[in-house]
């Protein structure tokens, strides 16, 4: 063999097909000692022994570039959407970030990169796909009936979307991922419709049931450090069972007279109360009026009456004399009269002057 050859082909570093692969992945220090590593296997190569054999100290060569080689396999490529999980004997060691890293060689570490950026997507109470999954069939009904809150029965389908958070965790703590998320999810929706009318799952509160039921499942999938991240939980169907949907829309309707008249009901109540309460306001009012107006007038008499009384205490006969012509006054003031003459005993004609005056 020329003395010019190296053991990978020609030394111009441009031909080089090490070079070409590793260029730009490999550190300056690796690349030195690669170097290092091709000029010692070319004066091995090139004669160890005069006898055209390898010496000891070939040997020991050999041996040494071989250890390079098999530490240089401990270099390993974290891409961006994956995590490096770093084994020991089989045995989990630790996580790595995306970029370069070193690990032991093999058989005393490995790596496994699983794909943590992809998103995974489980449909429970249908299936677009086959529902035979692993040669195991589905029971779809099994999977999307729920009782309400209020104790209907309602058919529910959703879909679950998640992520692994956690490599180490997901790789080793979890046998059947999709399986483990699946039940998990089921356990949660019930326990999220559970606690909810039917009519606000079915029409108003949707929101809030896949909320709850969304919160409930990453609180399991953590206690169980599965390394699993939910992003969402959807209802894409929440309705009464097709056998009851009869009855059901019979109730519904049911109620949907009730609350009208209810409705009603409450408006003649809006309307009748504040006028009954205006009446009741007005009748206290006048009766406030009319007892000030008696006491007052009490009071008055009784004062008129004290006064007349001094006046009698004082000088009986005149207020007594006084008092008597004042009521004739008032009695005859009132009545037609008529004048008889006692000495003729015919009636007297006169003027009524003061009936003429009032006119």
């Amino acid at each position: 063999m020329a003395e010019n050859k190296s053991p990978w082909g020609n030394n111009n570093d441009d031909q080089n097909p090490w070079r070409s692969r590793q260029d730009d992945a490999v550190p300056p220090d690796i690349e030195a000692l690669l170097k290092k590593s091709q000029d010692k296997v070319r004066r091995i190569m090139n004669g160890g022994s005069n006898k055209g054999g390898f010496s000891p100290k070939s040997a020991w060569g050999v041996a040494a570039v071989a250890a390079l080689l098999w530490a240089l396999t401990g270099f390993y490529q974290v891409q961006p959407q994956e995590q490096g999980v770093v084994l020991r004997f089989g045995k989990y060691a630790y996580t790595t970030a995306p970029g370069l890293h070193y690990h032991l060689p093999y058989p005393v570490e490995t790596v496994l990169t699983p794909n943590v950026s992809r998103e995974n997507r489980i449909e429970i109470g249908f299936s677009s796909e086959p529902v035979r999954r692993r040669g195991i069939s589905r029971d779809l009904r099994a999977e999307n009936i729920a009782l309400t809150g209020d104790e209907n029965i309602v058919e529910v389908n959703f879909t679950v979307t998640w992520k692994v958070k956690n490599a180490g965790d997901y790789l080793f703590n979890v046998r059947d991922p999709e399986s483990t998320v699946r039940t998990a999810a089921e356990s949660a929706m019930r326990d999220s419709i559970g606690v909810t009318p039917i009519m606000e799952i079915i029409a108003d509160d949707r929101k809030g049931v896949q909320e709850r039921a969304e919160k409930t499942l990453q609180s399991l999938l953590d206690k169980y450090k599965t390394g699993i991240a939910v992003t969402s939980v959807q209802l894409t169907k929440a309705d009464a069972p097709a056998q009851v949907i009869d009855a059901f829309n019979d109730v519904q309707r049911a109620k949907a007279d009730k609350e009208r008249l209810s409705n009603e009901a409450e408006a003649y109540r809006n309307d009748i109360l504040p006028r009954a309460h205006g009446e009741a306001s007005q009748i206290n009012a006048e009766a406030e009026a009319y007892k000030a107006r008696v006491i007052d007038a009490a009071k008055g008499d009784t004062a008129r009456f004290n006064a007349v009384l001094d006046e009698y205490l004082a000088a009986k006969e005149v207020v007594a004399r006084r008092l008597y012509l004042e009521t004739m006054e008032d009695v005859y003031g009132h009545v037609d009269k008529v004048i008889v003459d006692k000495k003729t005993g015919g009636v007297l004609p006169y003027l009524p002057v003061n009936e003429i005056k009032k006119k």
